[in-house]
């Protein structure tokens, strides 16, 4: 009885020790397959924040780039929100434009993007002065450092310098009453010293330092740098940021501020000691434009090695508007960084028609200002110092000089059919 009660006893023990090994191998299977589970269902959710993070970065890396292209405000360092998305954005200005960093992070995943923008090709500049068929005109003792080349002809007064090549084009071309430090190209040479080559049909009264070239080609004429498509361009780039509101015919600024992009439909007058204009970007006055006392025009830092245009332009009265005039006093600034410029354009086209309205009157101004006219007559007087002038005609009077600057050759815009940013890079960094 007692040995079969042990027995049931026995078998009791056996039973449940197969039920805990049951339990236990169940429970290693259980965990050998749910811990690997856990963490693939762990690495999923990564991958989808990871990803998440990624698309954000690039979402967000589109819009700071479509603003950058239209032109649109965005600061150095900021984060930009849409929809769901959200990163931080860094602009840094370099060299050749611009480096967007843009940093998204979700639930601890960090994406990084970083793009490279290079400024279009810009325009380029390769004579400290440059004129049409009105040619130049140098008076008292006016002269120019750097190259000019000239569709008309050169004339001087009999001392005036070129510290630099002098060119006057095509079969009409006549240089005199100038010291070349460089070579000369001319049709015809009359009553020039010149320190290197001469090139030419017919010579009288001069000295060549270097070697004579007779019954030389004459030279083709070049056009103008910049094309009335480039300005209209920057016309519809500046009316595109809106239009001022004017009195009495006229927009008058006299106390610091920052402008542009902007329309102003009426003359602009600028005046006021010691006040500073802050270029943003390009201004289009439909009239004159003024600027007088002490008043100084300069770039916003934050457009680095870009250039910015004041643009005078009256479509209904070319011949007797459009003009600009720059008092003694005034001074001009690009953003700080080397190869920034400020424009000064006049579309007046009176010089090209035959009349004697100057586009551009310049009394004195600072080294980051370059003038340009393609149709009309630019004067640069007193104690003038240009990086660089363009126009139909150019008359130098008093102690005017124009200083070419080597920044030039590549001078960069925001806009325009030759500006604009491309894109030279785009990665996850």
């Amino acid at each position: 009885m007692n040995k079969i009660k042990s027995e049931k006893y026995k078998g009791g023990y056996v039973i449940l020790l197969n039920t805990l090994f049951f339990i236990a191998i169940s429970l290693i299977i259980t965990l050998g397959v749910a811990q690997p589970l856990s963490s693939h269902i762990n690495a999923g959710r990564a991958f989808e924040s990871s990803n998440k993070s990624f698309l954000e970065a690039h979402s967000v890396m589109e819009e700071a780039y479509y603003r950058l292209i239209k032109s649109m405000n965005i600061g150095s360092s900021q984060t930009i929100t849409f929809a769901s998305s959200s990163a931080l954005v860094t602009v840094e200005n370099t060299a050749t434009g611009k480096k967007v960093t843009v940093t998204s992070d979700e639930k601890g995943f960090e994406r990084k993007i970083q793009l490279d923008l290079a400024l279009g090709t810009g325009i380029s500049f390769h004579y400290g002065m440059q004129s049409g068929q009105g040619g130049f005109l140098l008076e008292n003792s006016s002269s120019i450092t750097g190259n000019v080349f000239s569709n008309g002809p050169i004339i001087g007064s009999g001392g005036n310098f070129i510290r630099g090549d002098a060119v006057s084009t095509g079969p009409f071309g006549f240089i005199t009453g100038i010291h070349a430090t460089g070579t000369v190209y001319a049709h015809n040479i009359s009553n020039v010293d010149i320190d290197k080559d001469a090139y030419y049909v017919t010579i009288t009264n001069s000295t060549v330092v270097g070697t004579q070239y007779p019954n030389s080609p004459d030279l083709e004429d070049v056009d103008m740098p910049i094309s009335d498509a480039q300005i209209s361009e920057w016309e519809s780039d500046a009316a595109a940021g809106g239009s001022v509101t004017c009195s009495g015919g006229k927009y008058v600024i006299g106390d610091s501020v920052n402008i542009g992009p902007k329309k102003i439909p009426c003359d602009l007058q600028i005046k006021g000691s010691d006040i500073v204009v802050t270029l943003d970007g390009p201004v289009w006055v439909t009239g004159d434009i003024s600027i007088e006392n002490g008043t100084s025009i300069r770039l916003s830092s934050s457009l680095g090695v870009q250039s910015l245009a004041m643009i005078a332009d009256d479509p209904g009265d070319t011949a007797g508007s459009g003009i600009i005039s720059v008092t003694q006093g005034a001074g001009f600034a690009g953003s700080g960084t080397a190869g920034s410029f400020i424009f000064l354009i006049s579309q007046n086209n009176s010089a090209e028609t035959g009349g004697t309205v100057e586009a551009i009157d310049l009394g004195q101004h600072s080294n980051s200002l370059i003038v340009y006219a393609r149709h009309g007559l630019i004067h640069l007087g007193q104690t003038v110092n240009v990086k660089e002038a363009t126009a139909y005609k150019i008359r130098l009077t008093q102690s005017a000089t124009a200083t070419y600057d080597s920044g030039l050759p590549s001078t960069l815009f925001s806009s325009g059919p030759s500006g604009g940013y491309s894109i030279v890079s785009w990665s996850e960094i």
